[in-house]
């Protein structure tokens, strides 16, 4: 072999194993000794269980991803494996059993060696908590890994694994992948087998980060939900049709990206235009980003009070600071002090800004915009412990791009196309209409053919390949 193993894509690793050149306990050792060297440094992971994934690695797992080494982010029930949500209210809880979804990835032969942080219940968009501590960023230590699947994306774009889940209810899996340098791709609503829980919107989608469009896509086929829908199937190839690509650049709330990312944006249109697409200048989506913001967090805030009811029925007592971060119990009281019938506000405000933005849609194929409107962040800048207002402000300026499609239920990617000026990753965003995720499959694998990325690694796992693992900057 012409690469070590942790530099292939999990269908090449799986390739390996179904050829007998390697078992896959052999992925799953050389995936173990890249955790035991990197996580000192990164700080991806929140759990593991070697001895149960060397014991299924044994046991030969067979599927089309049989024998790949593989973690969940700590948002979703796997069984047997630690699910603490990122919170300390729930640091010893163990999940008794997962959910069809996570069956899929035993059926695929995936082999779960633990789970990935996560910022608490996903609610910020920084991988920081005071649970398990600062998860960094692969290509720059004193950068943030962004959030919530910080974890997931800084162990594949270190080397630990090929693939991790991750999971998306506003941005969680795009923006990391757009920090971190990978492929984030987000399935429409309902595309994917049930988790078991449901939020009040279906916002939340599950998938995953990688470092090819090929492993995306080969999960998404594993995963999906076709009852319901006709199914996508195993997008295998690039798109062979142009597409009209429309392309704005303000966020929700009117901010232009930084210089960087405006550059990055002009070399995305360019290729896109150099494939043969028509790209087009498109006004912003017609939705109000700020009372966006409010109904966005007064959703998220209800469904956590909710929760935080139970538990203190559960335990008899208040929940306090001992239990909760800052910021989600300052979002709980906020939600306690608002006036009746503000969730459904909330909701009708989704409705009405969903209904605008797929009218809106309709007269492009795709749309193109930044991921990010700013170069990967410093860690600090969303921590847990600072001020609501502050919290909030910060994320409708550095989420400004993807929440709306998911509010919407379309499918949307990042795509690890730019790098800024001192070398940070830069992610493209497209997204298309509802069931067109073969589209964006299909002009992915056109972007990754005409750009190609997965070469491209961090320093610190360069450093990790000559037998150290460097911390760099921090």
């Amino acid at each position: 072999m012409s690469q070590d193993l942790w530099e292939l894509d999990a269908v090449g690793q799986a390739a390996l194993v179904q050829s007998g050149e390697v078992s896959a306990l052999d992925l799953v050792d050389a995936a173990i000794a890249r955790i035991e060297k990197l996580e000192p440094v990164v700080h991806a992971i929140a759990s593991v269980d070697f001895d149960a994934a060397r014991q299924k690695a044994r046991s030969r797992p067979t599927g089309p991803l049989g024998g790949v080494p593989f973690l969940v982010k700590d948002l979703l029930a796997y069984p047997g494996h630690k699910l603490t949500m990122g919170s300390r209210l729930f640091r010893e809880h163990v999940a008794p059993a997962g959910s069809p979804y996570t069956e899929r990835f035993d059926a695929a032969g995936l082999v779960t060696l633990g789970k990935t942080t996560t910022s608490e219940f996903g609610l910020l968009g920084s991988t920081e908590t005071l649970l398990a501590g600062i998860t960094r960023n692969p290509w720059d230590l004193a950068k943030s890994a962004t959030g919530s699947s910080g974890g997931a994306a800084a162990a594949v774009a270190s080397g630990m694994v090929p693939m991790a889940h991750a999971s998306d209810g506003g941005g969680s899996i795009r923006i990391p992948a757009s920090a971190c340098g990978l492929f984030g791709f987000k399935p429409g609503r309902r595309r994917c087998v049930s988790t078991g829980y449901v939020d009040a919107f279906e916002l939340l989608i599950e998938h995953c980060v990688s470092r090819s469009v090929r492993d995306s896509a080969l999960l998404l086929s594993l995963t999906e939900d076709s009852s319901a829908k006709p199914a996508v199937g195993y997008v295998d190839r690039p798109l062979d049709r142009s597409l009209r690509i429309g392309v704005y650049t303000t966020t929700l709330l009117g901010r232009a990206p930084d210089p960087d990312v405006m550059r990055s944006l002009s070399q995305t249109m360019r290729l896109c235009a150099d494939l043969g697409h028509e790209v087009v200048e498109a006004p912003p989506p017609p939705v109000e980003g700020a009372p966006l913001s409010d109904a966005f967090f007064t959703l998220a805030g209800s469904g956590i009070h909710d929760l935080a009811r139970t538990m203190e029925g559960m335990l008899g007592r208040p929940l306090g600071e001992d239990d909760l971060e800052p910021f989600t119990l300052a979002l709980i009281h906020h939600v306690r002090s608002l006036p009746e019938g503000a969730r459904a506000r909330a909701e009708a405000a989704f409705a009405h800004a969903s209904a605008r933005m797929l009218a809106y849609m309709a007269s492009y194929d795709v749309l193109l915009c930044p991921t990010l409107p700013v170069a990967p962040y410093d860690l600090g800048t969303l921590a847990p412990g600072l001020d609501r207002e502050l919290l909030l402000r910060r994320t409708e300026v550095l989420a400004g791009y993807t929440p709306i499609y998911s509010i919407a239920g379309v499918p949307a990617m990042s795509v690890p196309l730019g790098s800024s000026e001192s070398g940070l990753p830069l992610g493209s965003h497209f997204a298309a209409k509802l069931g067109q995720e073969a589209t964006l499959l299909g002009l992915a694998y056109q972007l990754e053919e005409a750009a190609p990325w997965r070469h491209r690694w961090p320093a610190v796992t360069r450093a990790a390949r000559e037998g150290s693992a460097s911390p760099g900057p921090c």
